[in-house]
Parts: structure tokens; sequence; C-alpha cells
């Protein structure tokens, strides 16, 4: 029987340490179902009734379950996610955009949210905002005195994040930046902001992703974390017949990143909230890698 692997995202964490200026990233990837007959030999088997494990038996793996997500699991993991009704508002709305698929899952940013309030952040950066969800979810457990630096370039996706910022109350909160992220954090750097934030969060261009590391890791306190999306790329890192010029990027930033000694670095699974069907199985994955920053 071919078997069907599902690739989960990453996360990628940035956290800052005091001994020599070190900092911490995380990062997360995007969703992919490799179904069909794979294009290297695997060794697998997939349970019958959509079973959400799909067992290796590569000793190389020390025979862990590598777990996909059913539409039954997933649901019962959204029941365990606390949901602000402001935020499965907003979800809604944008699953009727275009681009919607850009938008992070309900698990995804109570992760975030969660992130920040382990941090105790008062101070935080969000790269990439389209319609808001992520930085919002960040804005409503952030403190009165709280302040998050919202970087988008699409004016009319930015129109919806405003207004839900200000029916959820937390406007006073969030500075918007309409434009080009990288002007908005070097113009942070210039007035002065160095090392002044706890916590950012990276959604936006791929291949920009090292652009906005080093401008972060400016921005970014000793210890304070860096989260990064996509860095599994649907899968494509992994697969040397794929060279485009996003996959390279993300390839690239990658191992940039493994050799990088100003950080530390960790990569783990996160399910996500598409659905891929393939061979009559579905699955829902999502992967992050996380990195601490020591400089």
């Amino acid at each position: 029987m071919a078997c069907s692997t599902a690739v989960n995202h990453s996360v990628l964490g940035l956290q800052r340490q005091i001994v020599g200026k070190r900092l911490s990233l995380l990062s997360l990837p995007a969703v992919t179902n490799l179904g069909g007959i794979p294009r290297r030999r695997r060794s697998c088997h997939v349970y019958a009734h959509l079973q959400p494990s799909v067992v290796s038996d590569d000793p190389k793996y020390g025979n862990k379950q590598v777990i996909t997500i059913t539409p039954r699991l997933y649901d019962y993991i959204l029941t365990n996610v606390r949901e602000p009704e402001i935020l499965r508002q907003l979800r809604e709305e944008t699953a009727n955009m275009r681009g919607s698929q850009m938008q992070v899952s309900p698990e995804q940013a109570q992760l975030l949210a969660m992130l920040v309030q382990i941090l105790g952040a008062e101070r935080c950066i969000e790269v990439g905002v389209y319609t808001g969800y992520s930085s919002l979810a960040i804005a409503l457990v952030l403190p009165e005195s709280g302040y998050l630096v919202a970087c988008e370039r699409d004016s009319k996706s930015l129109e919806v994040a405003k207004r839900y910022y200000k029916q959820a109350g937390v406007s006073h909160k969030v500075d918007v930046k309409h434009g080009l992220a990288s002007d908005a954090l070097k113009s942070l750097i210039l007035n002065g902001e160095s090392g002044s934030y706890d916590f950012a969060f990276v959604d936006a261009d791929k291949r920009m992703n090292q652009e906005y590391f080093e401008l972060l890791l400016q921005l970014v306190r000793t210890r304070g974390v860096i989260v990064i999306d996509n860095v599994l790329w649907h899968g494509k890192v992994a697969d040397p017949l794929v060279n485009d010029a996003r996959t390279v990027s993300i390839r690239n930033f990658n191992k940039n990143i493994m050799e990088d000694k100003r950080v530390s670095i960790s990569m783990v699974d996160h399910k996500h909230h598409k659905i891929h069907i393939s061979a009559g199985t579905v699955f829902v994955c999502l992967n992050y890698l996380f990195t601490s920053t020591i400089v």
C-alpha cells in the first residue's frame, strides 16, 4: 500500500540570553500532504479508518509515532482552544477573503498569546499582520500599558485588522505600520528602540526572513523571543528537487540559523487548520521551529 505522509509546520523561536548577547528564535512552517507514492522509499503503516498516526519502523527515529491530524482529532483540539468571541468573528470573516489561508489557526494564536504571557511581555512586534488574527490575540493578553508594533503592507487587509482592534478595545495598544516591514524595523532602530522589545512574530515574505531576523535581533532584548512562520514551507525545504526562490531562501535561512551561535534553537511540531486530501486520507499538520538569542 502506498504510504501517505504529512509534513507538519515548524516554529523557530528566538530567545536572547545575557551571556555574550544571545537571542532565541521561534519559527513556524507551512502544511502539506505528500500523499501517493513517495519519492523516497519509506517503511510505514497507515492505520485504517483515518486513525491519526503513521508509524515508522526506521530505527533512526526510535520507532516513534508520526502523528497526523484527522478532522475528528482536529475538532477535538479546537474544543480545547479558548478562542475569544472577537477572534472567532474575525476568523470567520477572514475565511471569506482572498488569501484566507494566510491566517493563523486558533490553536496557533493561542500558543503565541501564551508565549507572550509566559515572557511577561509588554512590547511586541508583528511582521505580517494580514487581517490581524494573531496580532489581536497578542494584544488581548498584553497589559493595558502594552505596546504592539504591527507591520503590514496590504491596506485592504489592514483595514479589517484595525476595525477589529477597535471592536476589541485594544487599538491603544497597537501601533500600525503600513508599508514595508523592513523600513518600519529600521526606523525603530534609528529611533533608539534597540533591545526594548520582548517578543516578535514574523509571518511575511519568506525571502525576507534573514533580513527580518537581523533587524529583530537588534530590537528584541536579551532573553526575548522571536517566532518565525513557515520554515518547513509545505515540506519543500527537505526536497532537493525543489529549488524555487522562496524554498531556497527558507532553506538557506534555516541553515544560517542552525549555525548562528548568537541564538539557541528548537524545532517542534504543531497542527494546522488546513485539510489536505490524498488517496482517500485526510491530513492536517503544522510545524514550528524555536530559537533563543544569546547576544
